[in-house]
């Protein structure tokens, strides 16, 4: 396992880096949080997870060790591999990601590109415990995940509507009307919307 590496700076791009380490140029993927924190400096030290595949042996860095075990958590959920990982962490900050998952808010997870519903909430299942244990967080009350709010939602983005203006509609039903069942939150919504 490679675990770091520090070397000249050689290339840059949003998505990847190539250090040279004493003379080899090691290609290394990042996220766009990581590409934000390289340093001007020419010389750099990543923390990093090399991922073998029968087809492929691809290294991916990061500039805090928090963010590469995070990085870790993630692929490890079934559905997420090491590509939709950064695009988590290119996202959202590994602070919101990690308070996402701690809060139980499926939305600020979904609200990635790629991530759908049934992600999200495996996610949230498969980390909340290591999440809350690793980073040492206090169960965080937030509002609890509604598979009501989740359904209607989704059903009025089949009809159409843009997602962030119905969910806040449906957020103004639930609080006057908490147990609103899926299809009341619909109706209520579509005479506003």
């Amino acid at each position: 396992m490679i675990a770091q590496i520090q070397g000249r700076l050689v290339e840059k791009t949003p998505t990847d880096v190539v250090i040279d380490c004493h003379g080899v140029g090691y290609q290394i993927h990042i996220s766009l949080h990581t590409f934000s924190q390289l340093p001007e400096s020419e010389n750099i030290k990543l923390y990093t997870y090399l991922q073998i595949k029968e087809d492929a042996h691809s290294l991916y860095g990061f500039a805090e060790k928090k963010e590469r075990e995070l990085f870790k958590l993630l692929i490890s959920v079934s559905g997420v591999g090491a590509g939709t990982a950064r695009t988590m962490l290119s996202s959202l900050a590994p602070e919101q990601i990690i308070q996402a998952i701690a809060s139980n808010d499926v939305g600020t997870i979904q609200s990635i590109k790629g991530i759908g519903a049934k992600t999200a909430q495996r996610v949230i299942l498969d980390l909340k415990e290591k999440v809350l244990k690793l980073y040492q967080i206090e169960e965080v009350s937030g509002t609890p995940y509604n598979t009501n709010k989740e359904e209607a939602l989704s059903a009025l983005e089949v009809l159409g509507y843009v997602r962030k203006n119905a969910e806040k509609v449906v957020e103004k039903i639930l609080v006057a009307t908490p147990n609103a069942s899926v299809e009341d939150l619909i109706k209520q919504a579509l005479k506003v919307l």
